[in-house]
C-alpha cells in the first residue's frame, strides 16, 4: 500500500476544497419573507455553484411559495434559480484576468456563480458567468442573459430592478433588465489613459479594507456613487511563469510599504442625462451628468467604505494613511461636499467593520468603536454594549434592534474560549439568539433569520432558517463528512491566557510516552485560528494523527479578545512568537510534550512566524515548514505594513529591519545551531510575491545555512489546486519526521 492510499485525508481534503464544497453560503432573505437566496455546488467534491432559493411557508395560511424539490412539509422547498451547467451549455468557464483576481482577493477558489446580487424586493439577482451577464428572476424561477459586452465584473441590479449596472474593460456600464439600452455611464475620457477604472475596488481596497466594490446605487435608482482609481503613481511589478518562458510576465500595481497608493477619487453620476438617460445610443459615450464627491483627500486617502440607504444621505468613512484617523462623512448629493458626523482618532490604528458605519432606521449612526477598553456597539452617541462582549459585527440594523456578532469581553465572567454567538441589540438590553457552543453569525431581514452554526463536536456547519426567533426551516448541506474526527482540548496557556488547542493522536494512551511537538499557528492580525468548531481543526488533528502533539496558540495581535489584545503588537510583531513559546511551555506542565522535538508549520503570517521561530529561536525549535512567508517585510504592502509598523520603511527603518527574516538582524548568531527548514511558495502569488522566499533563501545560502525550497508553478497565495493541496500535507508530515527523527 502507498503512502498516499494509507492517509487519505489529504486527498478527502484536497478534493472537498476544505470540506467548503457542498455547503450552503451567501445568503439573502427576501423582504417578505418569502425567499431565502443562496449559492452551493451539487455535492462535497463539485467545485461550481448554482444559484437556489428557498420557498417558506406562508406563516397564516401554511401554504408553500414556489415549487420544485427539497425539504419536506414544514421545511419549505428548495429549488435551483440558475444552473451554470444549462447555462453555459456544458462549456467550461472561462475567466478574464480581472475575474480571476478578484477572486484572488476575496480568497475564492471554487466556480460557477461565486457571487450574486439582487433588488431591492429580492426578486431579481445578477450575476457574472464566465464573463457573460445574466439576470434571474427569483418568482418565476427563469434565468436569461443580457446583451452586454463584456467580460463583465460584480453586476448589480437597482433598488427598483429595472436596470442592472456591471463593470467591462475598466468601465461602469448600466443595462435595462429588459436586456436593452447597454450604455456606459462612467469611461475613461480620450485624456485618460489605462491606468484609470471605474466602478472597482483598488487592490489595497479588496485585499486589505475587505471592500469588494467600486459602485453603489442611490436607494431611489436614479444615480449611483462611483469609484475612480487611477494606478498611474503605484510601482508596478511583473509576475512571471518560469515554467512557462514563453509567456508574457503579468504586470500588476503594486503598492508596497512606503510607496505611492492608487488615487482614489468619488462621484455622484445620474442615470438620467447625456450618455446615461433612458433611451440615449451607447454610441454617444460615457455619461457627464456627473458630480465629485469632495472630501480631503490628501490627508484622508483611503476610501474604506460607502453606504447608501434611504436612511440619510450617503455616508463615507475615509482613512488617513497612519490609520490612527478617520473622518464619517455624509455627502450632499446636489453639490457634492461633505460634512463631518464623526470623528476617530487612536494612538495605535483604527480597525475596519464590515457593512459599517450605517445609518439606522431612525437616522442615527452606528458604528463599532473601541471605548473603555472594550468593542462595543455605538448607535448614535450611545454605546449599546459592555466590556462584557466583544464586538465583531454589525450583521442586520432593524427597526427596534441591532443584530451582532461578538465574542466574550476580557471582563465576562467564564469566557468560552473560541466561541463567537449572535446578539440581539437594543437600549433595553443584549440577548444572545445562538445557543450552545460554536461560531455562529446570522443574515437577517424583517422577522426572518438565516442562523448558521459550526460547532465543536460536529463537521460542517448547519444553516437554520428562524422566523420571529421559530424554527422555520433548514438548508440542506451536502458537504463531505471528513473520514476523521478532531478532538482538541480548548484551553489558555501562560500568564497571559493565551487561547490555545491542543490535540493529540487518535487513541493516544498515557502509557505511549511524550510527543514530538507541532505548533500550528496563524498567530497575526486577522486571523484567529481557536474557535469552537470541528472543521477548524481537521489538518490539525491529522498532523496529530501521524505523531505529533499539535499546539494551535492564538497569541496577541490576533482577534476575538480586545482591542489592547490586538493592539499590543504595534511596531513589535514578534510578540508573536514570545507568546507561542509561551504557550508551548506552559502547556507542557499539562500536556506529554517532548521539548527537545518542537516544530512549527504556517503559512501567509504564520509562515513568517515558523521561518522567525527556527532562525531567532533554534533554542526551542528544531525545525519548521513556512509557507508563503513575509520575509522581507518592505515588500509587503502599504496599508498592512504601514499600520502595524507605524509608518513606512522610510519613517521608521529599525523596524522594519528588527522584523526582516532576511536582513542581519532576521538571521540568528553563525554559532546557533542551523535547524531543518522548508519554505514553500506558488510562483504566480501576487499577494506575497515569490520575492520574499528567494530573498530569504540567498540570505541563507549567503550565511551557509541548509534549508529547502519548494516552488509551487501556476500557484498563488492559495492552493486550490487538488494535487498540489493533498501532496503538500504529504510532503510536510514527511518533511516534518524526517528532521526531527521520528523515523
Amino acid at each position: 500500500m502507498t503512502l498516499r492510499q494509507q492517509l487519505s485525508f489529504p486527498r478527502q481534503h484536497a478534493r472537498t476544497q476544505r470540506f467548503t464544497l457542498g455547503a450552503p453560503r451567501a445568503f439573502t432573505v427576501s423582504p417578505d419573507g418569502a425567499r431565502v437566496t443562496f449559492l452551493r455546488s451539487a455535492s462535497g467534491t463539485d467545485r461550481v455553484n448554482s444559484l437556489w432559493v428557498l420557498d417558506l411557508e406562508d406563516s397564516a395560511t401554511g401554504s408553500v411559495a414556489g415549487a420544485g424539490s427539497g425539504a419536506g412539509s414544514g421545511e419549505g422547498r428548495e429549488r435551483i434559480a440558475a444552473d451554470p451547467a444549462v447555462l453555459l451549455g456544458g462549456a467550461a468557464e472561462r475567466l478574464s484576468p480581472e475575474e480571476r483576481a478578484r477572486r484572488e482577493r476575496s480568497r475564492e477558489g471554487s466556480g460557477g456563480i461565486v457571487g450574486y446580487a439582487v433588488d431591492g424586493a429580492g426578486q431579481l439577482a445578477a450575476f457574472a458567468l464566465s464573463g457573460r451577464l445574466f439576470a434571474a428572476e427569483l418568482l418565476a424561477g427563469t434565468t436569461r442573459e443580457l446583451p452586454v459586452r463584456g467580460p463583465v465584473i460584480d453586476p448589480r441590479p437597482s433598488p427598483d430592478g429595472r436596470h442592472v449596472a456591471y463593470v467591462a474593460d475598466g468601465a461602469l456600464r448600466v443595462i435595462g433588465a429588459d436586456g436593452e439600452r447597454d450604455r456606459e455611464l462612467a469611461g475613461c475620457s480620450a485624456d485618460e489613459g489605462e491606468d484609470i477604472s471605474y466602478g472597482l475596488a483598488e487592490f489595497i481596497a479588496a485585499e486589505e479594507m475587505s471592500r469588494t466594490r467600486g459602485y453603489w446605487w442611490s436607494p431611489e435608482s436614479d444615480r449611483l456613487l462611483v469609484a475612480r482609481v487611477d494606478t498611474a503613481r503605484v510601482r508596478r511589478w511583473w509576475i512571471s511563469d518560469p515554467a512557462h518562458p514563453e509567456r508574457e510576465p503579468v504586470k500588476v500595481a503594486y503598492p508596497a510599504a512606503g510607496t505611492p497608493n492608487a488615487d482614489v477619487r468619488l462621484f455622484l453620476v445620474d442615470l438620467e442625462g447625456p450618455g446615461g438617460a433612458e433611451g440615449a445610443d451607447a454610441a454617444e459615450g460615457p455619461g457627464k451628468a456627473r458630480t465629485e464627491v469632495v472630501w480631503d483627500r490628501a490627508r484622508y486617502p483611503y476610501l474604506a467604505r460607502v453606504h447608501w440607504s434611504a436612511a440619510g444621505a450617503p455616508l463615507l468613512l475615509v482613512q488617513s494613511r497612519d490609520q490612527r484617523g478617520q473622518l464619517y462623512l455624509a455627502v450632499d448629493t446636489a453639490t457634492g461636499a461633505t460634512r463631518t458626523v464623526h470623528r476617530d482618532e487612536d494612538p495605535a490604528w483604527l480597525e475596519l467593520f464590515a457593512e459599517l458605519p450605517a445609518w439606522a432606521p431612525d437616522g442615527r449612526l452606528v458604528r463599532i468603536a473601541d471605548e473603555g477598553g472594550a468593542r462595543v456597539l455605538m448607535v448614535g452617541d450611545r454605546p449599546l454594549t459592555g466590556p462584557q462582549l466583544h464586538v465583531r459585527a454589525v450583521l442586520d440594523i432593524g427597526e427596534h434592534d441591532v443584530l451582532v456578532s461578538a465574542s466574550a469581553g476580557e471582563e465576562a465572567a467564564g469566557p468560552e474560549t473560541g466561541e463567537i454567538h449572535v446578539y440581539r441589540v437594543n437600549e433595553l438590553g443584549v440577548e444572545r439568539l445562538s445557543e450552545g457552543a460554536g461560531v455562529h453569525s446570522a443574515v437577517r431581514t424583517g422577522d426572518v433569520t438565516v442562523l448558521v452554526s459550526a460547532r465543536p463536536d460536529t463537521s460542517g456547519a448547519s444553516a437554520q432558517v428562524l422566523r420571529d426567533g421559530k424554527r422555520l426551516a433548514a438548508v440542506a448541506s451536502y458537504a463531505e463528512q471528513p473520514v476523521l474526527t478532531a478532538r482538541p482540548e480548548l484551553t489558555e496557556a501562560g500568564t497571559h491566557r493565551i487561547p490555545c488547542a491542543v490535540l493529540l493522536p487518535t487513541g493516544y494512551q498515557e502509557s505511549d510516552g511524550p510527543l514530538p511537538v507541532l505548533l500550528d499557528p496563524y498567530g497575526g492580525p486577522h486571523g484567529q485560528r481557536v474557535v469552537a468548531a470541528q472543521n477548524a481543526y481537521l489538518t490539525s488533528q491529522w498532523f496529530a494523527d501521524q505523531g505529533f502533539a499539535v499546539i494551535v496558540a492564538d497569541g496577541r495581535g490576533t482577534p476575538g479578545r480586545s482591542p489592547a489584545w490586538e493592539k499590543a503588537v504595534k511596531q513589535n510583531l514578534l510578540l508573536s512568537l514570545d507568546d507561542q513559546i509561551e504557550a508551548l511551555h506552559a502547556l507542557a506542565e499539562r500536556f506529554p510534550l517532548d521539548l527537545g522535538r518542537v516544530a512549527m508549520r504556517g503559512w501567509s503570517f504564520g509562515g513568517y512566524l515558523a521561518g522567525l521561530a527556527v532562525l531567532r529561536r533554534p533554542d526551542v525549535f528544531h525545525a519548521a515548514v513556512s509557507g508563503a512567508p513575509v520575509t522581507d517585510l518592505r515588500l509587503y504592502d502599504t496599508h498592512y505594513q504601514e499600520r502595524y509598523f507605524g509608518g513606512g520603511p522610510q519613517e521608521v527603518p529599525e523596524v522594519y529591519a528588527r522584523h526582516s527574516l532576511v536582513t542581519d538582524d532576521g538571521l540568528s548568531a553563525p554559532e546557533s545551531p542551523a535547524r531543518p527548514l522548508m519554505i514553500i511558495h506558488g510562483l504566480a502569488d501576487d499577494n506575497v510575491v515569490v520575492a520574499h522566499t528567494l530573498r530569504l533563501s540567498a540570505a541563507l545560502l549567503a550565511a551557509g545555512r541548509p534549508h529547502e525550497v519548494l516552488p509551487l508553478t501556476g500557484v498563488t497565495h492559495m492552493t486550490p489546486q487538488e494535487e498540489v493541496a493533498e501532496n503538500l500535507l504529504l510532503l510536510q508530515v514527511d518533511f516534518l519526521k524526517r528532521s526531527l527523527g521520528m523515523g
